[in-house]
């Protein structure tokens, strides 16, 4: 399954708020349903990522709050921040 990218064609510059929420349990091998404009970390941690560009990369420790990052699919393994959450 492909990320649905929504805002493939729009300009970068997305200022506004996101009008989804939804709670992301980590997975290897599927990629998100959405691509997210932020995440948000409930418990600080590190995020095993793959982006929109191919990378898979392992963030350094993120703290509590919300991340501007959009990518494809949040990692299990090595991820070690709880309470995620992303917004589109």
């Amino acid at each position: 399954m492909t990320s649905e990218n929504q805002f493939q064609g729009r300009s970068v510059q997305r200022i506004g708020s996101p009008t989804h929420l939804a709670i992301v349990t980590p997975d290897d091998t599927t990629d998100l349903g959405h691509v997210p404009q932020m995440i948000y970390v409930g418990v600080a941690g590190t995020l095993r990522v793959t982006t929109l560009g191919g990378e898979t990369v392992a963030t350094p420790s993120l703290q509590a709050g919300w991340h501007p990052l959009e990518i494809c699919r949040i990692h299990a393994t090595g991820t070690t921040a709880t309470d995620i959450m992303v917004a589109w």
